[in-house]
């Protein structure tokens, strides 16, 4: 897609003062077209959603909107042509974002797949690591408080975007259990050494990973998250459900070699039969011995 092309679809005397753009990767076919297009309007301020995935942690947490980013990313490219354009943008990066029309379930689904089956949930580490959930609704304030204070916004031009409630990953599975009804002593939790199986189908990053939205406050007078994590996931659980909950298939070989078959002895007949069935004929099998 080009400029001229988008504008068709538009309309040719269509013009935009305020443009948001929530679906752009890097600087490419319609992302290269809506930031031209966007130069022509004269648009008054633009506003890119980003990501704080492509930050590379230094060790500081909050992560900084300093925080060095991969180079590389899609995100970074669009950024650098909107700005070498001329464009006023306004970049906002937020962080494992969920509720009302996000497009990604996959971070709260892995606790609620695995608590709902009544499986353990291999959680990397300690689990102590700390994260930030946030909520659409919050998100989207945090994108519309650009308004209020244009200037602002521009000068300053990159946010972090996230709520300031920070979870543990292990906090994350109690909540989930409570919203699903389960009982806290079923919540069975393996944490297991990352350093062996990697993230394996973790959801989160193996470290802390999260942001802060303090300049987004201090800038653009946000006032906050307006929900907490805890408050809506019985809201996210029913509608869990309604994508068809425990009865979805999931992948959890990963899970199986961590839990079972990384243990010191295999058990035929382990708690994932139901779903991984094996069928293995041992009556052959013989110790065996090595002479040194």
């Amino acid at each position: 897609m080009t400029a001229e092309s988008l504008q068709s679809l538009l309309g040719s005397d269509a013009s935009f003062e305020y443009v948001w753009d929530n679906a752009s990767k890097k600087p490419e076919g319609a992302g290269k077209a809506i930031c031209d297009c966007a130069k022509s309007w004269d648009t008054k301020v633009f506003t890119y959603v980003s990501s704080a995935g492509m930050y590379q942690p230094t060790g500081e947490f909050p992560m900084p909107e300093t925080t060095p980013v991969k180079e590389s990313a899609g995100q970074n490219l669009f950024d650098n042509y909107a700005v070498e354009i001329g464009l006023p943008l306004v970049s906002f990066r937020p962080q494992y974002i969920y509720g009302p029309k996000s497009n990604k379930n996959d971070y709260i689904d892995w606790y609620f797949d695995r608590l709902c089956r009544e499986l353990p949930l291999p959680i990397p580490g300690d689990g102590t690591q700390k994260v930030s959930l946030t909520n659409s609704e919050d998100v989207a304030s945090l994108f519309a408080s650009v308004v209020d204070n244009e200037e602002a916004a521009i000068e300053q031009r990159f946010f972090n975007c996230g709520t300031d409630e920070l979870v543990s990953y292990d906090d994350v599975a109690y909540m989930c259990a409570e919203a699903a009804g389960i009982p806290k002593e079923k919540v069975m939790i393996e944490h297991y050494d990352s350093e062996l199986y990697g993230k394996a189908k973790f959801p989160f990053r193996l470290t802390d990973f999260y942001v802060s939205p303090d300049t987004a406050k201090e800038k653009l007078g946000w006032a906050g998250p307006s929900t907490k994590l805890a408050d809506t996931l019985k809201w996210y659980y029913e509608g869990y459900q309604a994508r068809g909950g425990a009865e979805r298939d999931i992948d959890i070989i990963k899970d199986y070699e961590i839990v079972v078959a990384s243990k010191s002895s295999f058990e035929i007949g382990s708690i994932y039969d139901k779903y991984i069935p094996l069928d293995i004929d041992t009556s052959n099998v013989k110790k065996l011995t090595v002479d040194i």
